[in-house]
């Protein structure tokens, strides 16, 4: 990655660092009012900076441990990890401005931290979420026509071979359309996705959770739907990271 590219991803992280620790200056909670202009704004996005420190180093801890969770599991501990460093630079903050605190206070402290970190970690889920979904424009037009007007907008998140006909299975919902799978991969070779089974084509962003049973691992898609994994599939698919 260029400079240029770094400082592109940077950019964000600032603008957001900056809006929500300047939105929770202007609120005041936790009676962090009491310390002023421009002290409660240092307070928040100096807290803010931490948040995002710790989110890093959490992030590289978790790569592996959660490697097989949903994303959203995998944010919801994140969210709690993150709030013990941050619980304790609120204790360090307090001790350094000469007001009590008390030991006592500390799982009060760690609940309001672990509140305000849950919600600014739900909103990183959501994006990622808006940033990683499969992008319909570049499914060819074979598939494209085939498919209801209300699908054809859709993230798209698997194809099922039934017999002569092919299930489309997309974030609005599914339909049945008569297309052999080996013609609807052709069509979504743009697309980030594999064949996972002799029926089955699954769009990688689309994989919500892997399990494993009986030796064969299966996928949970976002819409709650399990693909299949054949044992002539798994080696490439484990080879590039799926699970």
């Amino acid at each position: 990655m260029n400079p240029t590219e770094s400082n592109k991803g940077l950019l964000p992280t600032i603008a957001i660092i900056l809006v929500l620790g300047s939105f929770l200056s202007v609120l005041g909670p936790y009676q962090t009012h009491r310390l002023g202009f421009p002290g409660v704004w240092l307070y928040w996005v100096g807290l803010m900076c931490v948040g995002w420190a710790s989110n890093a180093l959490v992030t590289l801890f978790l790569a592996r441990l959660t490697g097989n969770w949903s994303r959203l599991a995998h944010y919801a501990l994140a969210s709690f990890l993150i709030s013990v460093p941050i619980t304790i630079s609120v204790a360090t903050i307090q001790a350094l401005l000469s007001q009590p605190f008390r030991a006592q206070a500390l799982p009060v402290v760690f609940i309001f931290v672990w509140v305000i970190s849950a919600a600014v970690t739900a909103l990183g889920w959501l994006m990622e979420r808006r940033n990683t979904a499969p992008q319909t424009p570049a499914v060819g037009r074979a598939l494209l026509d085939k498919l209801p007007p209300r699908l054809k907008r859709a993230p798209l998140l698997a194809l099922q071979s039934e017999d002569h006909y092919l299930r489309v299975h997309t974030a609005a919902g599914d339909a049945l359309i008569l297309m052999r799978l080996s013609d609807a991969m052709t069509a979504v070779e743009n697309l980030d996705g594999r064949q996972t089974h002799r029926s089955w084509w699954v769009a990688r962003d689309a994989v919500d959770a892997v399990s494993r049973g009986d030796g064969r691992a299966m996928l949970t898609l976002s819409n709650g739907v399990q693909a299949p994994v054949s044992r002539t599939h798994a080696p490439a698919l484990r080879e590039s990271g799926w699970y």
